[in-house]
């Protein structure tokens, strides 16, 4: 078995995933691997821009089935005791993954391990948290309006706050290590989620069977975040209303009819 199989969905991201997968040969990882493209039926030419990787294998959906649906296509055409899941919008820096890999060798009691998570200018992602919930959400909220407004003080303290080794509930989806028995013991992702959520709830499961999940940031990863969702806003920002609420009916049902009428009184 092949140390590490490398899981990238994409959408509509043409050149960013070109430049990603240009970053995972630039070097390629030491760790045997092999490198998975599931492609959610784009409509700009990625299939053939992909096969002109020769190493890398491409798995054409014909419709987009969602985030959480395609990395398990991913993940079942694999054959890794590692996965990576990974974002057609990063870039992997020479040594990141194998860095990765040993962080996760180090621990047998972890089963997710997420790096740090920065954008282009090198500015720090908030990429892990609490389990989400209406209280932990009101927190985050905060201090996502904080870097979006690109306010000093907010982006100080998730820098400090990244430059920390942690034991989150969850840590990004965006690249995403997981040991491969750990996600086959919880059935890979819930494909109710289109997209958004997905990785919480994963790691939610890990967690509910004794496994931990690990922040590290001694690995960083280029995380230019959001193309796809660039090119489509509405559609973006419903998918991500449908996936927040199905994750509230499945782990806060009685939170959920405040969530529908919350999005109702609020259209898109």
């Amino acid at each position: 078995m092949i140390d590490l199989s490398i899981v990238i969905v994409s959408f509509n991201a043409r050149a960013d995933l070109e430049r990603c997968l240009a970053s995972l040969h630039e070097p390629t990882p030491l760790a045997t691997h092999e490198i998975i493209v599931v492609d959610n039926a784009s409509s700009d030419d990625s299939v053939r821009a992909v096969r002109q990787w020769p190493k890398v294998r491409v798995i054409e959906s014909a419709r987009n089935r969602g985030f959480a649906a395609a990395n398990n296509d991913g993940i079942r055409h694999s054959a890794g005791r590692n996965l990576l899941l990974l974002n057609s919008d990063t870039i992997v820096p020479a040594g990141a993954i194998d860095r990765l890999l040993a962080v996760l060798d180090r621990h047998p009691n972890v089963a997710v391990v997420g790096p740090r998570l920065v954008d282009a200018s090198g500015r720090a992602e908030l990429s892990f948290g609490s389990m989400i919930a209406p209280f932990n959400e009101l927190r985050r909220q905060r201090l996502m309006r904080g870097l979006e407004r690109g306010d000093s003080t907010v982006r100080a303290h998730v820098d400090e706050m990244t430059r920390h080794e942690r034991w989150p509930d969850w840590v990004s989806g965006a690249c995403l290590l997981v040991r491969r028995a750990d996600a086959e013991s919880v059935g890979l992702l819930d494909e109710r989620y289109f997209m958004y959520t997905e990785d919480v709830d994963f790691c939610a499961a890990v967690r509910a069977r004794g496994r931990l999940v690990l922040f590290t940031p001694s690995v960083e990863v280029v995380h230019l975040r959001g193309r796809s969702a660039a090119a489509a806003p509405a559609a973006t920002r419903n998918a991500y209303r449908h996936s927040h609420l199905a994750f509230y009916q499945k782990h806060y049902p009685a939170f959920a009819p405040f969530l529908r009428l919350y999005n109702w009184l609020r259209p898109l």
